[in-house]
């Protein structure tokens, strides 16, 4: 399979994963072709097609460039996709309006590509249970046992633009009464089955080497009263749960965003409530 884009490639990336994805039983080898914004960049992603034909996938912007690059697919005998193309075609016949055809417009260094950035920033200072001096200037604080999967979910939310924090529930140890009478964070707990959370514990236990701890900290009986006492805490503060046994971290951090878009709707319909 050969990904061709005139700019990261990310999109079409994604795009062509969701539907290999679907073909349980084949295994496709990407060629991925970046930044390719001329002919001559085009001209080596087509030796490397004729070499290993492929279906190939495309998102150019430069009608000459798509056009020459289907030209050559058909001679070389090999489906040509242009991924963006049907979309495009959908927004012009509603909206009447041809599309600006700018290469790379959606990683322009706007506003909002500076607020991932700050979230980014901020969530990496404040990963592990690192709480800011104002707790209210957090977006989201998640809260989980350990091997969760907090880090990688507070990541893939900052790069949403989401602040995020995360604090481990360790037993014995009280959260910040800061924390529990936040107002303005989304608090989330991430739990897990037992089984799944102690497969990940005895293989991270396998990485480090390690035996310090190893019994209580793998043990199932341990892992399973840390479960319900994360339950019970939710509970009693009326946080919702995210139960991450089966979802990647994608998938989590997604379901995390509607609960966060509900918690501002909520937020704001009681300010005008008091107002």
């Amino acid at each position: 399979m050969h990904l061709i884009s005139d700019s990261t490639g990310e999109t079409l990336i994604a795009s062509a994963r969701a539907v290999t994805s679907q073909y349980q039983f084949n295994q496709a080898i990407e060629h991925i072709y970046p930044l390719v914004r001329n002919q001559m960049k085009l001209k080596n992603a087509i030796q490397a097609i004729t070499k290993e034909p492929g279906i190939v996938l495309y998102t150019i912007s430069d009608f000459e460039i798509g056009e020459y690059l289907e030209s050559k697919c058909k001679e070389i005998g090999v489906p040509v996709v242009s991924v963006l193309e049907p979309i495009f075609q959908s927004f012009h016949s509603y909206l009447g309006k041809p599309t600006r055809r700018v290469v790379g417009a959606q990683h322009a260094l706007d506003s909002e590509y500076f607020n991932r950035i700050h979230a980014l920033n901020f969530t990496m200072l404040h990963d592990d249970g690192v709480i800011p001096e104002n707790v209210e200037d957090v977006d989201v604080i998640l809260l989980g046992i350990s091997r969760t999967s907090k880090t990688p979910t507070s990541i893939y939310l900052a790069n949403r633009g989401v602040k995020t924090a995360n604090i481990p529930l360790v037993p014995g140890m009280v959260l910040p009464e800061k924390v529990i009478n936040a107002k303005k964070p989304l608090i989330v707990t991430l739990i897990a089955s037992t089984d799944r959370i102690q497969q990940v514990r005895q293989n991270r236990l396998l990485e480090l080497n390690a035996s310090v701890h190893s019994a209580s900290y793998a043990d199932r009986a341990s892992i399973a009263e840390e479960l319900v006492n994360a339950r019970k805490l939710s509970a009693k503060h009326d946080w919702p749960l995210v139960d991450v046994s089966r979802k990647s971290i994608e998938e989590a951090a997604a379901t995390i965003l509607v609960l966060h878009s509900q918690h501002i709707a909520k937020l704001e319909a009681e300010k005008e409530n008091n107002d």
